[in-house]
């Protein structure tokens, strides 16, 4: 079985420390674990990045916060969609991430919060980023980031734009993501008890989130997109963490972009586990990943500025 690198598995050993006798959130009724998922993934915010900009702000009724780093490009943003489940975290447990994002990508960023599940199941939070989307600032062009259920929304969002005819995103940036519902694939296997993310924990937070009526939907389980709509997406950079039991569906889908004849990026970071940026205030390979997916973004930038 695959192993830690020497810096994940430093923090590993603390969090059993710093985490002594905290239960599961994803057993606790929805409220509580959504508090308990809050306050612990909020100690990766302690030290934010500096930025030009960090404002709380409304768009379309729903509270955002808008990320501006200090060399903005001045042309492009990006969307942020926070993972969690689709049941818990925030733009506050996500702010080092987003503002990192800024900072590597030279764009400003804008995250917001979503309609969370249970209390609000699909397509709720589905029908939250469409409606974002469409609220955006058409001044810049627009590319849509997202991490775990995070990166599920943004490319269900995709698809969805894509049979409604909407205005796609420049490019995107999909981290550890969601795409299918299939517990049963090798990394689930493998990875079924951790470290970290779990079988369970995700199998609760798919019963919070969509009936398994609804899973076969390509806006609930991307995986189940045609080849005419997974062609027809903008460039993508994906990544996976080695030790993750998402770590599959992102193998899949690669598999099938490739298929396809498509060259997207694709990042397998070893060592790791499920929501390892979260961690880029002290995880090398956090940072590596923030660098990496940066520079996708100002490539495709620079190649839009390049074709006109």
């Amino acid at each position: 079985m695959s192993e830690p690198s020497a810096s994940m598995k430093a923090i590993l050993d603390r969090l059993i420390v710093e985490d002594e006798g905290l239960v599961d959130p994803t057993t606790l009724p929805s409220d509580a674990g959504r508090a308990l998922a809050n306050l612990t993934n909020l100690r990766w915010n302690e030290a934010l990045p500096d930025v030009a900009e960090a404002r709380t702000v409304i768009i379309d009724d729903m509270l955002a916060r808008y990320i501006v780093p200090h060399d903005d490009c001045g042309t492009d943003a990006i969307l942020h969609v926070h993972g969690g489940g689709w049941a818990f975290c925030s733009v506050a447990t996500h702010e080092g991430a987003a503002r990192r994002l800024a900072i590597q990508s030279r764009a400003p960023v804008l995250t917001f919060e979503y309609r969370l599940a249970p209390e609000h199941p699909y397509p709720c939070a589905l029908e939250d980023l469409l409606d974002i989307w469409q609220a955006r600032d058409r001044k810049r062009r627009w590319g849509i980031a997202g991490d775990s259920a995070g990166a599920n929304l943004a490319l269900a969002g995709m698809l969805r734009l894509l049979d409604e005819g909407g205005d796609l995103p420049s490019c995107a940036l999909l981290f550890y993501g969601v795409y299918g519902a299939d517990f049963t694939t090798s990394s689930y296997r493998e990875f079924a008890n951790g470290p970290g993310l779990t079988r369970g924990k995700m199998q609760r937070f798919w019963d919070w989130y969509a009936p398994e009526d609804v899973r076969h939907l390509p806006s609930v389980t991307p995986l189940c997109a045609d080849d005419v709509q997974l062609r027809a997406l903008p460039p993508l950079y994906l990544n996976a963490a080695e030790l993750d039991p998402l770590r599959s569906d992102t193998d899949a889908l690669i598999h099938r972009l490739r298929t396809l004849g498509r060259d997207d990026r694709f990042d397998l970071f070893q060592g790791v586990v499920h929501g390892f940026m979260q961690m880029g205030s002290e995880l090398p390979e956090a940072q590596s990943a923030f660098n990496l997916a940066g520079e996708f973004f100002k490539q495709q930038t620079a190649q839009y500025e390049h074709s006109k």
